[in-house]
């Protein structure tokens, strides 16, 4: 477990022309260097990389291939096939004789869906239409339009007011209710705009009465007709592509997958440099794959590649390596920013501290066992979520996707816990003292007894938060030889202390004893020694910073306050529902229900943002800004995993020796 992204280096090699395809294979599926543009002084002595003239036949040919399999459905996890080199992928390529038919039958699907889809449509506006009973040819004419529409009887009413004379409306009114008038109206063409402004004003639905000759029942009979033989043909395409499938699929998904990489290959020509018979690359790995790169690409080249270390003071791409359980909170660090290569990387930081101040913030066994089911159902993948109204689920979704609400889920899961315990010890249950009325036991903590000790707390925690991250900015200042900054963040660490240990004594003023006497003069040594300092580190701005420390410290009181908050509008909720109840005779019990359920729902929701949120700002801005500087690029190495074509790696990850041939042919 590191505190460190992996460490990179810059490698180049030197190489034959006639083993270029053979190594961008091998770097292909190795899958651990990310190609970057040839550098100036080696582009000098070779020359851009001009690349094959069958790259436009390769993307051609992709594209046709991606076409076919998406048209024809997988029968099965298909057995990998191999292909010796290019040329035999394209010969491959044109013995599949199977683009006319499928692509025909694909058309006619599309067609058969739409149309499919238009009759489901008019069939159920025409089984909204019982009450018209005449001929449909009667209600289309170039002389009016006539319309269907639904909408409340006051909306209809203010409808038929603001339409002006000259439109010369006639509405057949059908069944209504309380809420819903059903209708049929009919107009002159100049009147169409009018209505329809008026319709949106009003609230009122509108649909076009479809061409159609016979009465609703019977072209609703012969629609019915023509949808069973829609579905029948659609049957039988898909029986028929299903034939093909199983016939051709294995063939096509390898030779499009072969394709892909050899696409991907072309994309990469552009970054290399080449002379007559030579190449050369440029690439970023990680450290620990450096000496396995080298070893694959010397034994599948015996030995004819000049493997080299580039010096570079470009920014490396960022990889970070975490354990299975601290990866999951990678997540937030990149939504804030992707560190550096050469900086920290806080996820084990953030994976420690963020449910710790989950848990504090919470603080009771209620609300946190409600969570930790949400968040079960969440990592569970939402289980009859459809069943959920579509306007919570439309908010959910615009404040993040489903991936990101799972991951937050996962990174909820210890802060619940936590805040469980704490629950416990606090004995609250949705701000009740449940074991004290039940069993008449007194909570070991009262959060609204012990104000002075929590907020004491508080501070000793932001005091640690500040102190470690101006120890992680010194560390990191030192290892960029930047010894000035690097004194400025010991600078930031005495002031921190001095000025924590002044306000103790001012706090205990009136119970200063003798020992005391010596925390007060380390007080203001620190005060002064972080003053020199953060100047000599930062120059003038180092007065700013002193401000910056005090709130960064005094911004950690937050963390009793929300809890507090909490402890207190669950208590009013509680007393109001109380209230309720021995007030209001007969309804007081279903009021005083409505009131616990929807001001606990209310303080659950704000028990997942406040705490969450806040959370992660202390981390983000108190914590992060004394040595995180983020903005860091991405690993994105060449290659993909194959799943239909053989590796030209053997199955330890070595490379075979000998004449190349990617997997066995067929």
């Amino acid at each position: 477990m590191a505190l460190r992204p992996v460490p990179m280096r810059k490698v180049g090699l030197l190489g034959l022309r006639a083993d270029e395809e053979r190594i961008l294979t091998l770097l292909h599926d190795l899958r651990v260097a990310q190609v970057e543009p040839l550098s100036a002084d080696a582009m000098a002595l070779l020359g851009p990389e001009r690349g094959s003239e069958q790259a436009r036949e390769v993307g051609d040919e992709a594209l046709r291939f991606r076409g076919l399999l998406s048209a024809l459905p997988p029968p099965g996890p298909p057995a990998p096939r191999g292909f010796a080199t290019l040329a035999d992928v394209l010969a491959a390529a044109k013995t599949v004789p199977i683009d006319a038919e499928v692509g025909e039958l694909k058309r006619e699907e599309d067609k058969l869906v739409t149309e499919e889809k238009g009759i489901r449509d008019t069939i159920a506006l025409l089984d909204r239409l019982p009450f018209y009973t005449d001929r449909l040819e009667y209600l289309r004419s170039p002389n009016f339009h006539s319309f269907y529409g639904e909408g409340s009887p006051e909306g209809l009413a203010e409808l038929a007011r603001t339409l002006p004379r000259e439109c010369d409306a006639q509405v057949i009114y059908g069944p209504a209710d309380a809420t819903t008038v059903h209708f049929l109206i009919v107009l002159r063409p100049s009147g169409a705009d009018a209505l329809s402004r008026a319709a949106q004003t009003h609230g009122i639905r509108l649909t076009a009465i479809p061409a159609l000759a016979g009465t609703p029942t019977e072209e609703r009979a012969k629609l019915a007709a023509r949808a069973g033989a829609i579905t029948q043909r659609r049957g039988e395409i898909d029986q028929r592509l299903r034939a093909i499938s199983s016939e051709w699929y294995a063939t096509v998904a390898a030779i499009g997958e072969a394709l892909d990489i050899e696409n991907r290959k072309v994309e990469v020509l552009a970054k290399l440099g080449a002379g007559r018979e030579t190449f050369a690359l440029e690439a970023w790995v990680p450290k620990r794959d450096v000496d396995r790169l080298r070893g694959v690409i010397q034994t599948a080249t015996a030995g004819r590649v000049y493997f080299y270390e580039v010096p570079t003071t470009e920014e490396p791409p960022t990889i970070m390596s975490n354990p299975p359980g601290v990866r999951r909170f990678e997540f937030f660090i990149r939504f804030y920013s992707l560190p550096q290569a050469d900086e920290w990387d806080p996820t084990l930081i953030f994976s420690i501290v963020f449910p710790l101040f989950f848990g504090l913030m919470l603080g009771d066994w209620g609300y946190g066992v409600t969570i930790l089911l949400i968040c079960i159902w969440m990592i569970r993948g939402f289980p009859g979520a459809q069943h959920l109204p579509r306007a919570g689920r439309s908010f959910v979704k615009r404040i993040m996707g489903p991936k990101g609400m799972q991951q937050l889920a996962w990174a909820l899961l210890p802060g619940c816990a936590l805040a469980i315990a704490l629950g416990f010890l606090y004995d609250e249950f949705f701000g009740f003292h449940l074991f004290q009325y039940l069993f008449g036991w007194t909570p070991l903590v009262d959060p609204l007894k012990s104000v002075p000790t929590f907020l004491l707390l508080a501070g000793y925690i932001g005091l640690g938060m500040v102190t470690l991250g101006f120890l992680l900015g010194a560390l990191k200042e030192y290892f960029h030889h930047k010894p000035r900054h690097a004194l400025g963040k010991v600078g930031g660490i005495a002031f921190a202390w001095g000025i924590a240990g002044f306000g103790l004594s001012v706090i205990h003023y009136h119970t200063i004893s003798p020992p005391l006497t010596a925390v007060v003069l380390g007080s203001f040594v620190g005060l002064g020694l972080g003053v020199v300092l953060l100047v000599v580190g930062e120059g003038p701005f180092g007065f700013l910073s002193l401000i910056d420390i005090v709130s960064h410290i005094l911004s950690y009181t937050r963390l009793v306050g929300i809890l507090l908050a909490s402890v207190v509008l669950a208590v009013v909720i509680n007393d109001i529902a109380v209230l309720v109840f021995h007030g209001i005779p007969f309804v007081g019990i279903l009021l005083a229900a409505v009131v616990i359920v929807g001001g606990q729902a209310f303080n659950v929701i704000l028990g997942v943002f406040e705490p969450g949120i806040q959370g992660a700002r202390l981390i983000f801005v108190e914590h992060f800004s004394k040595y995180f500087s983020g903005n860091g690029r991405p690993f994105r190495p060449f290659g993909a995993t194959r799943t239909h074509t053989l590796s030209s790696l053997n199955a330890d990850g070595t490379a075979p020796a000998g004449p190349f041939v990617q997997g066995p042919p067929d």
